[in-house]
């Protein structure tokens, strides 16, 4: 199993962009319903900044589908240009959790 938390900020006249590409893939992920994968995105009180946790459901951390939907691929496309502050990614080591990844 594998989590991972990303942050960035994007550019103010962006983040409404950035927002619509987001709901263009959980459409896809409820469309398709992969297994093996657990995602959240959301939008600081701030209104640029944003967080997705991913958590990837395999043993060794794989199951990896959600960047192969194309709803994603285009989501990450321009992401550099939408940003301004790039997206930093970290590993996340659970240490407790309640009902946040299902039952």
């Amino acid at each position: 199993m594998k989590r991972r938390m990303i942050r960035y900020t994007v550019k103010q006249d962006r983040a409404a962009e950035n927002e619509a590409y987001i709901t263009e893939v959980f459409k896809q992920l409820n469309r398709e319903k992969p297994a093996g994968l657990r995602y959240a995105a959301f939008r600081l009180d701030d209104g640029v900044s944003f967080i997705h946790v991913v958590s990837l459901e395999g043993a060794d951390g794989s199951g990896d589908s959600l960047s192969q939907l194309p709803a994603f691929e285009a989501f990450r496309a321009d992401i550099r240009d939408r940003c301004e502050t790039q997206p930093v990614t970290v590993d996340l080591k659970e240490v407790g959790s309640y009902r946040f990844f299902g039952e």
